[in-house]
Protein backbone atom coordinates (compact mmCIF):
# COMPACT_ATOMS: atom_id res chain seq x y z
CA UNK A 1 0.00 0.00 0.00
CA UNK A 2 2.73 2.07 0.89
CA UNK A 3 4.14 1.50 -2.62
CA UNK A 4 1.44 2.06 -4.26
CA UNK A 5 1.12 5.80 -2.00
CA UNK A 6 4.80 6.62 -3.34
CA UNK A 7 4.08 5.81 -6.92
CA UNK A 8 1.09 7.73 -6.64
CA UNK A 9 2.32 10.53 -5.26
CA UNK A 10 4.75 10.99 -8.20
CA UNK A 11 1.59 11.81 -10.74
CA UNK A 12 0.79 15.06 -8.84
CA UNK A 13 1.25 17.17 -11.65
CA UNK A 14 3.76 19.81 -9.64
CA UNK A 15 6.14 16.82 -9.11
CA UNK A 16 5.57 14.66 -12.68
CA UNK A 17 6.27 18.09 -14.25
CA UNK A 18 7.92 21.18 -12.25
CA UNK A 19 10.44 18.71 -10.78
CA UNK A 20 11.06 16.64 -13.52
CA UNK A 21 11.99 19.72 -15.68
CA UNK A 22 13.88 21.00 -12.66
CA UNK A 23 16.00 17.81 -12.25
CA UNK A 24 16.21 17.87 -15.92
CA UNK A 25 17.59 21.28 -16.06
CA UNK A 26 19.94 20.35 -13.59
CA UNK A 27 21.21 17.92 -16.01
CA UNK A 28 22.46 20.77 -18.67
CA UNK A 29 26.36 20.84 -19.37
CA UNK A 30 28.02 23.26 -16.64
CA UNK A 31 30.20 25.89 -18.05
CA UNK A 32 33.59 25.98 -18.39
CA UNK A 33 35.92 28.26 -15.89
CA UNK A 34 35.54 30.82 -18.51
CA UNK A 35 31.48 30.81 -18.39
CA UNK A 36 31.25 29.43 -21.27
CA UNK A 37 29.26 25.96 -22.23
CA UNK A 38 31.43 23.39 -24.23
CA UNK A 39 29.70 23.53 -28.15
CA UNK A 40 27.65 20.20 -28.33
CA UNK A 41 27.43 18.71 -31.81
CA UNK A 42 25.07 16.47 -31.15
CA UNK A 43 21.83 18.66 -31.52
CA UNK A 44 22.79 20.09 -35.09
CA UNK A 45 23.66 16.41 -35.99
CA UNK A 46 20.20 14.67 -34.93
CA UNK A 47 18.21 17.63 -35.97
CA UNK A 48 19.47 17.86 -40.14
CA UNK A 49 19.43 14.31 -40.01
CA UNK A 50 15.79 14.19 -38.60
CA UNK A 51 15.25 16.65 -41.10
CA UNK A 52 16.09 14.84 -43.71
CA UNK A 53 14.63 11.38 -42.61
CA UNK A 54 11.30 13.39 -42.20
CA UNK A 55 11.09 14.55 -45.82
CA UNK A 56 12.65 11.06 -47.48
CA UNK A 57 9.72 9.70 -45.63
CA UNK A 58 7.10 12.25 -46.90
CA UNK A 59 7.90 12.02 -50.48
CA UNK A 60 8.80 8.64 -50.49
CA UNK A 61 7.07 7.14 -48.05
CA UNK A 62 3.71 6.46 -48.78
CA UNK A 63 1.93 4.19 -50.80
CA UNK A 64 2.16 6.78 -53.79
CA UNK A 65 5.07 6.58 -54.14
CA UNK A 66 4.77 2.78 -54.03
CA UNK A 67 2.43 2.46 -56.79
CA UNK A 68 4.44 4.80 -58.90
CA UNK A 69 7.71 2.81 -58.44
CA UNK A 70 5.31 -0.66 -59.06
CA UNK A 71 4.16 1.56 -62.51
CA UNK A 72 7.38 2.14 -63.62
CA UNK A 73 8.69 -0.98 -62.97
CA UNK A 74 6.00 -2.93 -64.73
CA UNK A 75 5.94 -0.85 -67.95
CA UNK A 76 2.69 -1.89 -70.19
CA UNK A 77 2.09 -5.22 -68.06
CA UNK A 78 3.64 -7.42 -71.13
CA UNK A 79 6.56 -8.81 -69.34
CA UNK A 80 4.06 -10.55 -66.70
CA UNK A 81 2.24 -12.51 -69.16
CA UNK A 82 5.58 -13.41 -70.99
CA UNK A 83 7.40 -14.53 -67.83
CA UNK A 84 4.11 -16.34 -65.88
CA UNK A 85 4.23 -18.50 -69.06
CA UNK A 86 7.39 -19.19 -69.54
CA UNK A 87 7.88 -19.66 -65.73
CA UNK A 88 10.46 -16.88 -65.84
CA UNK A 89 11.04 -14.39 -63.43
CA UNK A 90 11.85 -10.57 -64.06
CA UNK A 91 12.01 -7.59 -61.96
CA UNK A 92 8.67 -6.05 -64.18
CA UNK A 93 7.30 -9.23 -64.28
CA UNK A 94 7.48 -9.33 -60.45
CA UNK A 95 6.39 -5.80 -59.99
CA UNK A 96 3.03 -6.50 -62.17
CA UNK A 97 2.11 -9.40 -60.34
CA UNK A 98 1.93 -7.05 -57.18
CA UNK A 99 0.24 -4.77 -59.10
CA UNK A 100 -2.60 -7.40 -59.99
CA UNK A 101 -2.15 -9.21 -55.88
CA UNK A 102 -5.50 -9.38 -54.04
CA UNK A 103 -3.04 -8.14 -50.99
CA UNK A 104 -1.93 -5.04 -52.93
CA UNK A 105 -3.20 -2.62 -50.29
CA UNK A 106 -1.60 -4.55 -47.41
CA UNK A 107 1.47 -4.42 -49.55
CA UNK A 108 0.90 0.01 -49.67
CA UNK A 109 1.56 -0.53 -45.62
CA UNK A 110 4.19 -2.61 -45.87
CA UNK A 111 5.76 -0.21 -47.80
CA UNK A 112 4.63 2.76 -45.33
CA UNK A 113 5.75 0.81 -42.19
CA UNK A 114 9.07 -0.05 -43.78
CA UNK A 115 9.86 3.47 -43.93
CA UNK A 116 8.92 4.95 -40.99
CA UNK A 117 11.17 1.95 -39.63
CA UNK A 118 13.88 3.18 -42.25
CA UNK A 119 13.66 6.89 -41.14
CA UNK A 120 12.42 6.77 -37.30
CA UNK A 121 14.97 4.37 -36.70
CA UNK A 122 17.60 2.68 -38.92
CA UNK A 123 18.97 6.31 -40.07
CA UNK A 124 19.25 7.70 -36.92
CA UNK A 125 20.82 4.66 -35.38
CA UNK A 126 23.75 4.93 -38.36
CA UNK A 127 24.12 8.49 -37.39
CA UNK A 128 24.61 7.34 -33.84
CA UNK A 129 27.48 5.09 -34.68
CA UNK A 130 28.98 7.34 -37.08
CA UNK A 131 28.65 9.65 -34.24
CA UNK A 132 30.97 7.28 -31.88
CA UNK A 133 27.19 7.18 -29.06
CA UNK A 134 26.09 4.32 -27.55
CA UNK A 135 22.71 3.18 -28.67
CA UNK A 136 21.12 1.84 -25.64
CA UNK A 137 22.01 5.49 -23.85
CA UNK A 138 19.19 6.94 -26.24
CA UNK A 139 16.12 5.41 -24.05
CA UNK A 140 15.90 2.15 -25.19
CA UNK A 141 17.09 0.73 -21.51
CA UNK A 142 14.04 -0.78 -19.52
CA UNK A 143 15.59 0.40 -16.29
CA UNK A 144 13.12 2.31 -14.34
CA UNK A 145 9.81 1.07 -15.53
CA UNK A 146 8.28 0.16 -13.04
CA UNK A 147 8.04 2.92 -10.75
CA UNK A 148 5.70 4.73 -12.99
CA UNK A 149 3.92 1.31 -13.98
CA UNK A 150 -0.01 3.68 -11.81
CA UNK A 151 1.07 6.58 -14.06
CA UNK A 152 1.07 3.97 -17.18
CA UNK A 153 -1.90 2.33 -16.40
CA UNK A 154 -4.00 5.32 -15.38
CA UNK A 155 -3.17 7.21 -18.56
CA UNK A 156 -4.44 4.07 -20.67
CA UNK A 157 -7.54 4.19 -18.98
CA UNK A 158 -8.46 7.86 -19.54
CA UNK A 159 -7.72 7.77 -23.05
CA UNK A 160 -9.60 4.40 -23.56
CA UNK A 161 -12.47 6.37 -22.23
CA UNK A 162 -11.97 9.25 -24.38
CA UNK A 163 -11.40 6.54 -27.07
CA UNK A 164 -14.57 5.33 -26.65
CA UNK A 165 -16.61 8.31 -26.54
CA UNK A 166 -15.03 9.89 -29.93
CA UNK A 167 -15.92 6.10 -31.44
CA UNK A 168 -19.04 6.97 -32.78
CA UNK A 169 -18.50 10.07 -33.93
CA UNK A 170 -18.21 9.49 -38.25
CA UNK A 171 -15.04 11.49 -38.75
CA UNK A 172 -12.96 8.73 -36.39
CA UNK A 173 -14.93 5.60 -37.23
CA UNK A 174 -14.41 6.69 -40.97
CA UNK A 175 -10.66 7.49 -40.42
CA UNK A 176 -9.62 3.97 -38.79
CA UNK A 177 -7.99 1.84 -38.96
CA UNK A 178 -5.79 3.32 -41.60
CA UNK A 179 -5.61 -0.50 -43.32
CA UNK A 180 -9.10 -0.68 -44.54
CA UNK A 181 -9.27 -4.37 -44.85
CA UNK A 182 -8.22 -4.86 -41.49
CA UNK A 183 -11.85 -6.47 -40.77
CA UNK A 184 -11.94 -8.94 -43.54
CA UNK A 185 -9.83 -11.62 -41.94
CA UNK A 186 -7.88 -12.45 -38.15
CA UNK A 187 -4.46 -12.26 -40.71
CA UNK A 188 -4.74 -8.83 -42.11
CA UNK A 189 -6.18 -7.40 -38.89
CA UNK A 190 -2.92 -8.91 -37.01
CA UNK A 191 -0.52 -8.26 -39.75
CA UNK A 192 -1.52 -4.78 -39.82
CA UNK A 193 -1.33 -4.21 -36.15
CA UNK A 194 1.69 -5.61 -36.37
CA UNK A 195 2.86 -3.08 -39.55
CA UNK A 196 1.47 -0.59 -36.93
CA UNK A 197 3.48 -1.31 -33.72
CA UNK A 198 6.61 -1.66 -35.45
CA UNK A 199 6.27 2.07 -36.84
CA UNK A 200 5.59 3.31 -33.42
CA UNK A 201 8.12 1.45 -31.99
CA UNK A 202 10.33 3.67 -34.95
CA UNK A 203 8.49 6.53 -34.07
CA UNK A 204 9.07 6.92 -30.39
CA UNK A 205 12.66 6.52 -30.70
CA UNK A 206 12.94 9.03 -33.09
CA UNK A 207 10.91 11.85 -31.02
CA UNK A 208 11.79 10.94 -27.33
CA UNK A 209 14.75 9.05 -27.57
CA UNK A 210 16.99 10.16 -30.33
CA UNK A 211 15.41 13.95 -30.55
CA UNK A 212 15.78 14.41 -27.08
CA UNK A 213 18.58 12.69 -25.57
CA UNK A 214 20.33 14.46 -28.15
CA UNK A 215 19.87 18.17 -26.75
CA UNK A 216 18.90 17.22 -23.32
CA UNK A 217 22.41 18.55 -22.26
CA UNK A 218 21.81 21.74 -24.16
CA UNK A 219 18.58 22.34 -23.91
CA UNK A 220 16.71 21.15 -20.81
CA UNK A 221 13.77 20.81 -20.64
CA UNK A 222 13.31 22.79 -23.34
CA UNK A 223 14.00 19.92 -25.48
CA UNK A 224 10.33 18.19 -25.43
CA UNK A 225 8.94 21.71 -26.46
CA UNK A 226 11.39 21.74 -29.05
CA UNK A 227 10.12 17.92 -30.25
CA UNK A 228 6.27 18.40 -29.13
CA UNK A 229 6.59 21.31 -32.24
CA UNK A 230 7.27 18.48 -35.40
CA UNK A 231 5.21 15.50 -33.29
CA UNK A 232 2.00 17.91 -33.35
CA UNK A 233 3.06 18.27 -36.92
CA UNK A 234 2.94 14.64 -38.30
CA UNK A 235 -0.30 14.77 -36.80
CA UNK A 236 -1.58 16.98 -39.70
CA UNK A 237 -4.47 15.64 -41.58
CA UNK A 238 -5.71 13.10 -38.85
CA UNK A 239 -8.96 14.63 -37.29
CA UNK A 240 -7.91 18.18 -35.63
CA UNK A 241 -8.84 16.95 -32.03
CA UNK A 242 -5.73 14.61 -32.60
CA UNK A 243 -3.59 16.68 -33.75
CA UNK A 244 -4.11 19.07 -30.61
CA UNK A 245 -3.86 16.21 -28.35
CA UNK A 246 -0.35 15.09 -29.65
CA UNK A 247 0.78 18.48 -28.55
CA UNK A 248 -0.47 17.17 -24.71
CA UNK A 249 0.95 13.72 -25.40
CA UNK A 250 4.26 15.17 -26.46
CA UNK A 251 4.65 16.70 -23.28
CA UNK A 252 3.08 13.96 -21.24
CA UNK A 253 5.61 11.28 -22.82
CA UNK A 254 8.36 13.56 -23.34
CA UNK A 255 8.86 14.24 -19.90
CA UNK A 256 8.18 10.33 -18.80
CA UNK A 257 11.34 9.44 -21.05
CA UNK A 258 13.79 12.11 -20.01
CA UNK A 259 12.77 10.87 -16.36
CA UNK A 260 12.73 7.15 -16.72
CA UNK A 261 15.75 7.55 -19.49
CA UNK A 262 13.24 5.18 -22.18
CA UNK A 263 10.94 5.19 -24.44
CA UNK A 264 9.48 1.71 -23.70
CA UNK A 265 6.52 3.44 -21.79
CA UNK A 266 5.60 5.78 -24.55
CA UNK A 267 5.94 2.80 -26.84
CA UNK A 268 3.55 0.46 -24.99
CA UNK A 269 0.95 3.13 -24.17
CA UNK A 270 1.40 3.89 -27.82
CA UNK A 271 0.52 0.76 -29.32
CA UNK A 272 -2.39 -0.23 -26.74
CA UNK A 273 -4.09 2.76 -27.38
CA UNK A 274 -3.54 2.73 -31.14
CA UNK A 275 -5.19 -0.83 -31.04
CA UNK A 276 -8.06 0.20 -29.11
CA UNK A 277 -8.82 3.06 -31.31
CA UNK A 278 -8.79 0.21 -34.28
CA UNK A 279 -11.26 -1.79 -32.34
CA UNK A 280 -13.20 0.65 -31.01
CA UNK A 281 -13.35 1.77 -35.30
CA UNK A 282 -14.07 -1.39 -36.54
CA UNK A 283 -17.53 -2.43 -34.15
CA UNK A 284 -18.92 0.82 -34.73
CA UNK A 285 -18.74 0.12 -38.36
CA UNK A 286 -17.58 -3.48 -40.28
CA UNK A 287 -17.17 -5.52 -37.01
CA UNK A 288 -14.25 -7.50 -36.23
CA UNK A 289 -12.98 -10.42 -38.16
CA UNK A 290 -15.18 -13.27 -38.47
CA UNK A 291 -12.47 -15.68 -40.37
CA UNK A 292 -9.00 -16.37 -40.29
CA UNK A 293 -8.38 -15.52 -43.96
CA UNK A 294 -9.69 -13.73 -46.63
CA UNK A 295 -11.79 -15.24 -48.93
CA UNK A 296 -9.56 -13.94 -52.31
Amino acid sequence: MKRLRAGLATLHPKVFFLESWKEIDARRTPPDPSGKAPFDYRPLIVLCVGAVSLTLMEYFGHSRAFRQLLEALAGDGSAFDSSWSEGKWSIAGFAESLRRHPFLRFFDYVWWSGWRVLGYFLIPILSLKLMGERVRDYGLSFQGLGAYAPFYALAYAVVLVLVVIVSYSPEFSGYYPFYKNASRSWAEFVGWEVLYAAQFFSLEFFFRGYWLHACERSLGSGAIFAMVVPYCMIHFGKPWLEALGAIIAGVVLGTLALRTRSIWSGFFIHVAVAVSMDVAALLQTRGLPSQLWPNV
